[in-house]
C-alpha cells in the first residue's frame, strides 16, 4: 500500500517543457509524410479520412512533455472514434504507417508524467487498445502486437527518465563532497590567517609604546584580514550556487608531485602566492590529472604539469604523451568531482586528446581577489 501512495506522489520530472521549434518542424514533416502515404497507398478505404484523422491528431504530439495525460485521452479519443465509424461503416481498420509516430506519447507519460498520470494515463491507453482492438475484431496476435509496442514505449520512458535521475543524484552528491572538501579547505586556510593575526595582536599589545612594531603588527593584520575575507566570500559564492580529514594542500604540495613515478612528473609553476583556496583547487585538478595519466595514458613517456597565472585568471594544464585511450571528458567520476569543485570557484575544467598528440587537461580559476571585485556570476 504504502508504494502504491509514493507511486501515485510522484512528481513530475524535472525539465519538461512545452513546443519547441523541433517539436513544431518534426510534426510539419510527420504531417507531409501521413499526406504522401495516404496519397500513395492504394490499400486504405478511406484514404482521405485516413489521412485527415493522422494529421488532425498529429499536433498534440507538441505537448506531449508539458501535458502528457491529456495528450494521452486525446490521442486515444480519436483513435476511438476514428475505430468506431470505420466499424459502423463497415470498413477494414486502415492505419498508416506514420502513426508509429504516436508511440512517443506513452513514452512521454512515463519519462516526464507524474506518478498519477502514469498511472490513470497507462488505464486510459489500456481501455483504448481493448476497445479498439475489439470494433476492428482484431486476433489476438495483433492485440499482443499493440501491447508490445505500447508496453514497450513506456518501459523505454521509464528507464530512460531512471537513468536521467540516478544521473542527477550522482551530480548532487558529487556536488555535496566537493562543497564539503572546499569548506574543509578553507577552514584550514582561514585558521592560519587568524593565528597569524592573534600572534601580531599580541606582539601589539605586549609593547604598546613601541610604534614601529605597532604599527608593523597592524600592517601584517590587515593584509591577513583581507585575504581571509576574500577568501570567506569566495567560499559563500560557492555555497549559493545550485573523506577523511586532511590539512589543505597548496603550491609546495603540487610541487612534489614531481617525486612520484612512473613515467617522470616535471611541474612549474609560475604563479607565487596564490590565494589557498585557490591553491589548494589547483592542487586536487593536477592530482587528479596525474593520476589518471598514470592509469590510462598507455606508453606515456613523461607528465608535465604546468601553473601559471593570465592577468585575473592562473591556468593548470596537465599533459601527457601516451595514447589517448580513455573516455571522452567528464565520463570519469574523479574528473567530474574536479570540474564541480572548480565550477564552485567560477572556474572550468576540461580535458581530451591533444592535437599534437597525448592528452591534456586544462583548469581555468579566477584568483580570488578578481572574483570579489567582481561580485557573484
Amino acid at each position: 500500500m504504502n508504494a502504491v501512495h509514493a507511486l501515485l506522489a510522484r512528481p513530475r520530472a524535472a525539465g519538461a517543457r512545452g513546443p519547441r521549434v523541433r517539436d513544431v518542424a518534426v510534426v510539419a514533416a510527420l504531417a507531409a509524410v501521413a499526406t504522401a502515404e495516404g496519397a500513395l497507398r492504394p490499400d486504405l478505404d478511406w484514404p482521405r479520412v485516413t489521412t485527415l484523422v493522422t494529421v488532425a491528431i498529429l499536433p498534440v504530439l507538441l505537448w506531449r512533455r508539458s501535458r502528457p495525460l491529456p495528450v494521452v485521452a486525446a490521442m486515444t479519443a480519436a483513435t476511438f472514434a476514428f475505430a468506431l465509424a470505420q466499424a459502423l461503416s463497415g470498413i477494414d481498420p486502415d492505419a498508416l504507417v506514420t502513426t508509429f509516430a504516436f508511440l512517443t506519447v506513452p513514452y512521454a507519460l512515463f519519462r516526464w508524467g507524474s506518478g498519477r498520470d502514469q498511472a490513470v494515463g497507462a488505464a486510459v491507453i489500456a481501455a483504448g487498445l481493448a476497445a479498439t482492438s475489439w470494433l476492428g475484431r482484431d486476433p489476438v496476435a495483433d492485440l499482443i502486437a499493440g501491447i508490445v509496442f505500447m508496453g514497450g514505449a513506456c518501459l523505454i520512458g521509464e528507464l530512460r527518465r531512471e537513468r536521467v535521475e540516478a544521473r542527477a543524484r550522482h551530480l548532487d552528491a558529487v556536488r555535496a563532497r566537493e562543497r564539503e572538501a572546499l569548506a574543509r579547505d578553507l577552514h584550514d586556510t582561514v585558521a592560519h590567517h587568524v593565528s597569524v593575526i592573534v600572534i601580531r595582536a599580541q606582539v601589539a599589545a605586549s609593547d604598546p609604546n613601541d610604534a614601529a612594531r605597532v604599527t608593523e603588527s597592524l600592517d601584517v593584520i590587515e593584509r591577513e584580514a583581507q585575504a581571509v575575507l576574500a577568501d570567506m566570500r569566495s567560499l559563500v559564492r560557492a555555497l549559493r550556487a545550485p573523506a577523511d580529514y586532511a590539512p589543505s594542500p597548496g603550491l609546495a604540495e603540487l610541487a612534489r608531485l614531481a617525486e612520484a613515478g612512473p613515467p617522470p612528473v616535471r611541474v612549474r609553476i609560475d604563479a607565487p602566492n596564490l590565494p589557498g583556496i585557490v591553491a589548494s583547487t589547483l592542487f586536487r585538478i593536477a592530482q587528479e590529472g596525474v593520476t589518471n595519466a598514470r592509469k590510462h595514458a598507455g606508453a606515456a613517456t613523461r607528465i608535465d604539469v604546468t601553473v601559471a597565472t593570465d592577468e585575473d585568471t592562473v591556468r593548470l594544464t596537465v599533459h601527457d604523451d601516451g595514447a589517448p585511450a580513455r573516455p571522452p571528458s567528464g565520463d570519469g567520476h574523479g574528473l567530474q568531482g574536479m570540474s564541480e569543485r572548480a565550477a564552485l570557484l567560477g572556474g572550468e575544467v576540461a580535458a581530451g586528446p591533444d592535437p599534437g598528440g597525448g592528452w591534456t587537461l586544462r583548469a581555468a580559476l579566477p584568483l580570488v581577489e578578481a572574483v570579489a571585485e567582481k561580485g557573484p556570476r
